[in-house]
């Protein structure tokens, strides 16, 4: 029986039988695997390094699966030796797979196909783009619903009783500089806020994804709990420990792990929303 399926970018993968072996970037094969699609191999981008990033590959995947370095530093030959049949990527702009390099996908004669993780879409639509992925690779659509929907249930209820907290969500960038996440570019934001939380935007200069400002910026939006990027390219709370401005920042707001390349199912989101939720409930518990 034939298999076909369309992607974000439009392109449709057709062959005469499913796809057994599945190649995929990190955040893309974490998703699959919460869905029960087990890749033979995954890949880093171009902002990752020669192992795989824990905050993509997500804290529940699978272990033993082999990692075949970042984009540009893609070992072919060990993709070619684990024979996969199809790539799985995800794309930012609907045009373009984000972190396979298309040559080494063409050298490999492999089709790729890419589910958007842009910040337009609801994070419900992304979510089910990859259970309809998964179900057409064999695995299983429902796993984790049960746990999302409770997990957004009790974070509604949480933001409803701490009404005044302001959250920001940024990304450490060395002593110098933070970039601050603008909430309707990424899809898991925008979800806190669909649920009640009251997200900071940092104004209007910038990128569109963020606005990379000096520290003393962060500090003075005031907030009440911070959000901060856990991926490995990002300098983590420790390594910031003696800045003045992250004492500042942070003296009188907790702080949450935000990974904003979220593994892509709903088991992970349902994780990333009960933290938020018990960050919240903590600050309504001690006003």
């Amino acid at each position: 029986m034939a298999w076909e399926f369309t992607d974000d970018r439009g392109v449709t993968v057709r062959s005469e039988r499913r796809p057994e072996r599945v190649a995929a970037y990190l955040r893309a094969g974490a998703g699959l695997a919460d869905l029960g699609v087990r890749p033979v191999a995954v890949f880093g981008s171009g902002h990752d390094g020669d192992r795989p990033d824990p905050a993509k590959w997500g804290p529940d995947a699978p272990a033993g699966i082999p990692y075949l370095g970042a984009s540009g530093a893609l070992d072919e030959e060990r993709l070619l030796s684990e024979r996969p049949d199809l790539i799985v990527d995800v794309t930012y702009d609907g045009k373009h797979a984000y972190a396979v390099d298309d040559g080494a996908a063409e050298r490999a004669h492999l089709p790729v196909l890419a589910l958007s993780v842009a910040g337009e879409v609801p994070q419900a639509r992304l979510l089910e783009r990859f259970a309809e992925l998964a179900v057409a690779l064999g695995g299983r659509d429902g796993e984790g619903a049960e746990r999302l929907a409770a997990a957004e249930a009790r974070l509604r209820t949480a933001a409803l009783r701490a009404p005044g907290v302001r959250v920001l969500a940024l990304s450490p960038a060395g002593p110098e500089k933070v970039h601050l996440a603008r909430p309707p570019a990424w899809p898991e934001l925008r979800r806190l806020v669909d649920l009640g939380v009251r997200l900071t935007d940092p104004g209007e200069e910038g990128g569109v994804n963020w606005r990379t400002a000096g520290w003393d910026k962060a500090v003075g939006l005031t907030p009440d709990l911070v959000l901060s990027d856990a991926r490995g390219n990002a300098d983590q709370p420790a390594a910031l420990a003696e800045l003045p401005a992250w004492r500042a920042l942070t003296a009188a707001a907790p702080v949450l792990p935000w990974n904003p390349e979220l593994p892509c199912s709903r088991r992970a989101t349902a994780a990333f929303l009960e933290q938020v939720a018990g960050g919240l409930e903590g600050l309504a518990g001690a006003a």
